[in-house]
């Protein structure tokens, strides 16, 4: 095949080794039917999803990427809030490293979930674990799963419902968690052979653009190659800012969609609501720099 500008990509894809709903390989069967030139799955904390992919074997038609979403703290200099999470592309899933932080964090997602289950329970939402565990089966259980469970129940109507008023920061049944620290992360990346890049900066809660660029400067100081330029949730407006800035600043831009599956039903694989097109430079850029890593 012929790759080219044409075909898109989507290089931010959650499987069931964290909060998705599909297995890695159901994912890579439906990126080939989509006709996606090249895919990365991103899941949170975990590597497993990239290392089942290529145990399952990636299509011909297909380029993969392996990659990893962590949630890191906020810079010690930024007092930002909202989804703070570090993308990295072209990880060594062999390095030590990098398996034994992954594996601390998956730990305090572990432990993180039964706080959140009988914070629910003393609001009166009666969910168990073993509830939110049939929904999840083998993967790991995340907050997107605990939603899910408490609008099975009833008491939600929505997935969205359950973050607007129960599960999201600052809400009630809200658990804070213990994160890695951002240049811990992006060290750990760059460790691993990888390339790390800030992951939809439009969902942070920053109140002006010079705000944003001095985040960028000073993560570019620690280690950080690139900023998630394509993303569903992003207007035209901010993806040609963070376009401008990835130039700006000589930066890799990355796109996807975040892609859960039926947790996130409206947000499909490759084109999250149906008009997001990232195309397949943006996947050969980086493995470019990744081959001079």
């Amino acid at each position: 095949m012929v790759y080219n500008n044409h075909l898109g990509i989507d290089l931010h894809i959650h499987s069931t080794a964290s909060d998705g709903s599909l297995a890695p390989a159901e994912i890579l069967d439906q990126a080939r039917k989509l006709n996606l030139a090249a895919i990365a799955i991103t899941d949170h904390d975990s590597i497993d999803g990239s290392q089942e992919a290529l145990r399952s074997g990636i299509p011909a038609s297909l380029r993969f990427l392996t990659g990893v979403e962590i949630s890191a703290a906020y810079p010690p200099f930024f007092p930002g809030s909202g989804s703070f999470h570090i993308l990295g592309y072209g990880i060594r899933l062999e390095d030590p490293g990098l398996n034994q932080t992954l594996t601390k964090l998956q730990k305090v997602r572990k432990n993180r979930n039964p706080k959140i289950v009988k914070r629910l329970n003393e609001l009166g939402f009666l969910i168990s674990l073993k509830d939110v565990q049939q929904i999840v089966d083998e993967g790991q259980i995340g907050r997107p799963h605990i939603a899910l469970t408490l609008k099975q129940k009833g008491y939600v109507a929505s997935i969205d419902e359950a973050f607007e008023k129960l599960l999201g920061a600052h809400k009630p049944a809200y658990i804070e968690k213990e994160r890695l620290g951002c240049k811990e992360t992006i060290e750990m990346i760059r460790a691993a052979g990888g390339i790390a890049a800030l992951a939809h900066p439009g969902l942070l809660d920053i109140a002006d653009k010079s705000q944003l660029e001095t985040l960028i400067q000073n993560l570019i100081n620690i280690g950080m190659g690139a900023i998630e330029v394509y993303y569903p949730q992003h207007t035209a407006e901010q993806t040609e800012q963070f376009a401008h800035l990835a130039k700006q600043y000589d930066l890799l831009m990355t796109g996807g969609t975040d892609f859960h599956g039926a947790l996130t039903p409206e947000i499909r694989m490759g084109s999250g609501n149906g008009n997001l097109f990232v195309p397949y430079q943006i996947y050969d850029a980086l493995m470019g720099a990744l081959s001079k890593v």
